[in-house]
């Protein structure tokens, strides 16, 4: 593998996890890849991306209509880089960073370019990305990025999207981690950090308010309504419909 290896890819919409021996970078002037390396996910777009050092597990899932910039660097070669020793340090754990204004960086699709120009582009890719890297490390961006990134990574319009096709399934929290690239933990912690409830009251929440329109504007029996939200029988769904409305279904109708 040469010093640095750069590739534009477009990543697919399907799961892919592995690992590798060889230190990554990955930015993005379009779409969206959902990333999670141990326990730490986010979203890779135009606003963020990550530092994935070598040997560390990951799984990623694109959307199909991204662009990805990759960066891949071979281990074995820091230590012939004037600074080697400062690059290896930002690789000593998985890292997330903002990246305000990368597109700049991106060669533009389509451009030819001889050995020498390559190059520079690698070298302004990386030094831009460790640029972007000391900039978002900096206390005062870690805070402003706080509540920011939580907000990013738990995107509530599409679980909002997703919960509304699965109201008569079995929601678990394990697969509402996995739309935002989490682990069930992390995701948990987050999202009861961002709404003030738990997933599973969040889910309940939404189950009852749609049956409330389907109780107000359908014609529909009660235990039709209660199927479709996800209540296995009419006496279960009126009950939890009297403690969060206060009055039960068919008053209310």
């Amino acid at each position: 593998m040469a010093l640095f290896e750069l590739h534009s890819r477009n990543l697919a919409q399907e799961q892919v996890a592995h690992t590798h021996d060889f230190h990554q970078l990955i930015l993005a002037t379009c779409g969206v890849t959902e990333l999670s390396m141990e326990g730490q996910g986010e979203r890779v777009n135009a606003r963020r991306g990550c530092l994935i050092p070598s040997s560390r597990h990951h799984e990623y899932q694109g959307d199909g209509s991204n662009r990805t910039l990759v960066l891949d660097i071979p281990v074995a070669h820091l230590a012939s880089l004037e600074k080697g020793g400062e690059i290896e340090r930002l690789f000593d754990k998985p890292r997330f960073l903002a990246c305000p204004g990368v597109k700049s960086a991106y060669p533009r699709s389509g451009q030819s370019a001889n050995s020498a120009r390559r190059c520079r582009m690698k070298s302004r890719f990386c030094c831009c990305a460790l640029y972007m890297y000391l900039q978002d490390a900096t206390p005062t961006a870690a805070g402003q990025l706080g509540q920011h990134s939580i907000s990013e990574r738990l995107d509530l319009a599409r679980l909002d999207a997703w919960l509304d096709k699965h109201l008569a399934d079995e929601v678990r929290v394990e697969q509402m981690a996995s739309l935002c690239a989490l682990s069930p933990g992390h995701f948990h912690s987050c999202f009861r950090e961002l709404t003030g409830v738990t997933p599973l009251a969040y889910v309940q929440r939404r189950r009852l308010e749609h049956a409330r329109t389907l109780v107000r504007h359908s014609t529909l029996s009660l235990g039709h309504i209660a199927m479709l939200v996800g209540f296995r029988d009419q006496g279960s769904f009126s009950r939890a419909y009297r403690r969060y409305f206060d009055v039960s279904p068919s008053s209310d109708r």
